[in-house]
């Protein structure tokens, strides 16, 4: 199947516009770059000479982190709405949120039960270690106690009916542990706010390998979602095993999120309106809109942690807060102009 052949008819362009699309996003993320490396606790400087060690250890890591972060939900979040054919759908349907909810719980409050006989001292650092483990580890095995309900059905539908199943089971053991060990709910709730600012060098490296696992594979195997666009029976008579590309498209997105959902807590919206961003602008075979929704994720990641640095600083806002309110923005907006078409 030709990729093209998921475009409209009238979009030959589409190569060209994509480049653009491509390169403006590249473009506005490098502004967002610099303004990155220039936003502090006391506000803007560009004085990088005087402060290297500050911008090269800080904040030249969270900013790359968090570009990175958003890189992974966007890719995620296309994945999520090519595989089940809803533009509502965001990486954490199958489970993955409530996994790593989950996890984060279970290593606070056994971080908390142990203090009294390790040391308190201890097991904060314990807890540190464990939380980015847990929560990958999480958000992993939420989406394999999805696939593992399906019983090996990759249906969109028997998919998303499992994956709500499982958010709302580990959701609700998540709050029973939460009442045996109170002390666990204030790093659950800093955890689903999301945060960006813990992100350092080994971060970096390992979203930057998470990305770079995940993207190419995932382009390779776009072809099934332009032809799932056409429908199963069409995707299927073109010769396409859709359980097995599903399954595997499954597990990439379980990695994407699972690695920046480790990394930066549940940060919001952003795997939902990157592809919208992207389709707003050009249309595109899956395989392009896959580069350019992570291009639109990082930069609307890292957009929203700059403004967290900066609109009260010195203190900082949760970058989740804000992706939350600038996406939900953006959805009312676009629902009004839909019901005026």
């Amino acid at each position: 199947m030709n990729p093209q052949a998921a475009t409209p008819a009238g979009t030959a362009h589409a190569p060209r516009s994509a480049r653009t699309v491509a390169a403006a996003l590249l473009v506005f993320g490098l502004v967002l770059g610099v303004l990155g490396l220039a936003a502090g606790s006391e506000g803007w400087s560009f004085d990088w000479r005087s402060e290297w060690d500050l911008v090269a250890s800080i904040r030249a890591p969270r900013t790359a982190g968090a570009w990175l972060c958003g890189a992974l939900l966007g890719l995620a979040g296309a994945l999520a709405q090519g595989l089940f054919r809803n533009p509502l759908a965001d990486p954490y349907l199958l489970g993955s949120a409530a996994g790593a909810a989950f996890g984060v719980v279970l290593v606070l409050a056994a971080g908390g039960a142990l203090g009294g006989y390790i040391g308190l001292a201890t097991a904060d650092l314990l807890q540190r270690l464990g939380l980015v483990g847990a929560a990958f580890l999480g958000a992993l095995g939420g989406v394999a106690l999805t696939l593992a309900l399906a019983r090996g059905n990759t249906g969109s539908i028997m998919l998303l009916l499992c994956g709500v199943v499982v958010g709302i089971l580990l959701s609700a053991v998540s709050e029973m542990v939460m009442l045996i060990s109170p002390e666990a709910l204030r790093g659950k709730q800093v955890f689903l706010l999301g945060s960006t600012s813990f992100l350092g060098g080994t971060s970096v490296a390992v979203l930057a390998l998470a990305l770079a696992a995940t993207l190419p594979l995932a382009r390779r195997h776009a072809r099934a979602l332009d032809a799932l666009v056409l429908g199963e029976a069409s995707a299927r008579s073109l010769g396409i095993d859709l359980a097995r590309v599903r399954l595997l498209l499954v597990v990439l997105m379980a990695l994407a999120t699972g690695t920046a959902v480790a990394q930066a807590g549940l940060v919001a919206f952003v795997g939902l309106v990157a592809p919208h961003i992207v389709r707003r602008l050009v249309v595109v075979p899956h395989a392009a809109l896959l580069t350019l929704s992570a291009l639109a994720g990082g930069a609307l990641l890292l957009a929203a942690d700059v403004l967290a640095r900066s609109v009260i600083a010195p203190q900082e806002l949760p970058v989740g807060v804000l992706t939350a309110v600038l996406g939900g923005l953006y959805l009312l907006v676009l629902l009004r102009q839909r019901r005026r078409w």
